[in-house]
């Protein structure tokens, strides 16, 4: 047995290694199933991965999907419960608690993000899309926001490929309903109080190296491509209703 060390590093600072292990040529590697992977108790539990190890491939394969959900997703949901135990946290929603939270406060920031991040992540992609693009009133909307749905899928991969290190391309209603493209480092997000642009997320792209290394190397912009082909605009364009209802709620 072999391993492959990936490392993301932001700022010539090494923010992650992850050692994962490849079969030699006698060896079969053995995916288990989402259903296994169960959080240790706490206020936060993880979110059901919505599809099977192996339904997005080839766009990403078994061994990523599986790594990525049961490994570093299990990680920052775990070390989260670690971090809100017996606080005021312990009893909020993770988008309160993103709100809230002292970005001083290094492990709570991390694992709070990287949480909400991944859960989101997961619930944007499926095996078959309905469509292959946005429909409904998010198409409106990326219209009347972006010119069309061409200029929106360039600005995304654009912002894509400009993030340097470890972090998240998103998509998002700001405070006047309005769709913005927006980047983040290692596991900001939107929510929190330094968004360069705040907003409700309703699509998100992880960028970290553990979500694509495996399948594509240093070719992060095929991995974008990819990326398009699993979106799940349904659910993107429930994601952008509920976002406006909010918004005109405050």
């Amino acid at each position: 047995m072999i391993s492959l060390t990936i490392l993301s590093c932001n700022d010539n600072k090494l923010t992650e290694v992850v050692e994962v292990p490849l079969p030699s040529k006698d060896e079969k590697i053995i995916i288990g199933t989402p259903d296994e992977v169960k959080a240790n108790p706490g206020a936060f539990q993880l979110d059901k991965l919505p599809y099977a190890y192996n339904a997005l491939a080839p766009n990403i394969r078994s061994l990523t999907l599986e790594t990525h959900y049961s490994k570093h997703y299990l990680t920052y949901t775990n070390n989260l419960n670690k971090a809100v135990a017996n606080t005021d946290y312990a009893n909020m929603t993770i988008e309160q608690v993103l709100g809230k939270l002292d970005l001083n406060d290094a492990k709570l920031r991390n694992n709070a993000g990287g949480y909400y991040n991944h859960s989101l992540y997961w619930k944007c992609m499926t095996p078959k899309p309905e469509t292959e693009q946005a429909t409904d009133t998010l198409a409106g909307g990326i219209n009347k926001d972006f010119g069309s749905y061409n200029n929106f899928k360039n600005l995304f991969k654009a912002e894509a490929a400009k993030q340097f290190g470890s972090g998240w391309v998103w998509l998002v209603v700001d405070k006047a309903g309005k769709l913005q493209i927006t980047t983040t480092e290692n596991q900001d997000n939107p929510l929190m109080k330094n968004a360069l642009i705040p907003g409700t997320p309703i699509l998100a792209l992880d960028l970290w190296e553990h979500a694509y290394y495996l399948d594509y190397q240093n070719r992060k912009n095929s991995y974008v491509d990819a990326f398009f082909n699993v979106i799940n605009w349904e659910k993107i364009n429930e994601n952008y209703k509920a976002a406006l209802t909010k918004v005109r709620k405050v």
